[in-house]
């Protein structure tokens, strides 16, 4: 079986399509995947390390604050299918997957236009620009979020959930003792991504030490960035302060409060374990879309969501310490209805029956 998977631009994107790539290994012995991506964004690093055939095309995102710049964008575009045209007809693929990002959109007009099958998958609530393009030539579509039912034709929607829950939810758990945390106490993990947040960082400098005599233990991640700002620091022996966490599901297995991002990836993951959750959505990205990703999770029931411009020490304290003293239990209950533990199988199967490959 022949697959070329398409993603790019960012984690959110790139992460869910490695999930669906690893999940098809296992049901498929005979398995070709290409992917396709940018040539200057981090699946162009990140995929040839992993093993996987990767063809580089240069794309360019729309120009939002500068409409003159995208008669560039449009000409690069138009470049990029006529080198897709070609590279697609060479490696002949049973099906391509589109997972989001700009270099979608084009691998998989290509593909439609050349009669083979097409499946997309979104992960935040509200879609991505390549994926409402895509939408109608697509074959079949899966979303990580109810909420993202009414963008796409009901006919061929899925609510399938974002593939990567499932590889948390699989993974290994260590217990506290292992990753040298307090048995006894509730962790609170505080983690703004691989880079970490000024705002976050100025405002943890602010109440580290406020953190001293509460009966919860604190893991904050940083971000590589930030992470010398804390060396000559001295904060509270219930404070573990890391630039980046290489083993997050297990942190994640033995989290009791996340202080996170509302990324889409992350909310699958913090919620196909049960995890309650203090949001903080990014006011920096397209569309607002974690702000409406945060949205979902609050209305369940399963996250309070606080917007960085609100944010200040004293509501962040209190606000931990409301889940922790009355809401845990029902926010915990309510993260884990929102869950789905097989979504990457789920996905895969739907594209099996696409291609009509049999081989699991």
């Amino acid at each position: 079986m022949k697959v070329i998977v398409t993603a790019g631009g960012t984690g959110g994107h790139i992460y869910p399509a490695l999930a669906i790539i690893e999940k098809l290994k296992t049901l498929v012995a005979d398995l070709d995947i290409l992917y396709i991506g940018t040539t200057d964004r981090m699946e162009a690093e990140i995929i040839p390390k992993k093993g996987i055939k990767y063809l580089g095309v240069e794309t360019k995102g729309l120009n939002r604050k500068n409409p003159f710049k995208n008669f560039a964008v449009l000409k690069t575009y138009l470049r990029a299918k006529r080198l897709l045209k070609k590279e697609i007809k060479n490696f002949n693929p049973d099906i391509v997957i589109g997972v989001g990002g700009y270099i979608s959109l084009p691998v998989c007009q290509v593909a439609s236009s050349l009669g083979i099958k097409v499946f997309i998958h979104e992960q935040n609530a509200i879609p991505g620009l390549a994926n409402k393009l895509i939408a109608k030539k697509a074959d079949l579509i899966g979303v990580s979020l109810e909420d993202s039912l009414n963008y796409f034709p009901q006919e061929k929607t899925v609510f399938t959930g974002n593939p990567c829950s499932e590889r948390v939810y699989l993974a290994k758990a260590l217990s506290k003792e292992d990753l040298g945390l307090d048995p006894k106490a509730k962790l609170v993990l505080i983690v703004m991504g691989s880079l970490g947040s000024l705002t976050i960082n100025e405002m943890m400098k602010k109440i580290l030490q406020d953190f001293r005599d509460k009966a919860y233990q604190v893991v904050f991640v940083s971000g590589k960035n930030y992470y010398e700002d804390y060396e000559k620091i001295d904060f509270p022996p219930n404070v573990h302060i890391y630039p980046y966490l290489d083993d997050m599901p297990s942190f994640l297995k033995n989290t009791d409060l996340i202080i996170s991002r509302a990324g889409a990836t992350t909310l699958a993951e913090i919620t196909v374990l049960g995890i309650p959750s203090i949001l903080i959505p990014s006011p920096h990205v397209t569309h607002n879309h974690q702000e409406e990703n945060a949205a979902v999770l609050e209305k369940a029931g399963a996250s309070l969501v606080i917007k960085e411009k609100d944010l200040e020490t004293n509501l962040l304290l209190s606000k931990i310490d409301e889940v922790l003293s009355s809401k845990y239990d029902i926010m915990a209950k309510n993260s884990k209805k929102l869950g789905i533990v097989d979504s990457a199988s789920k996905i895969a199967k739907l594209i099996l029956d696409l291609t009509g490959d049999t081989d699991e």
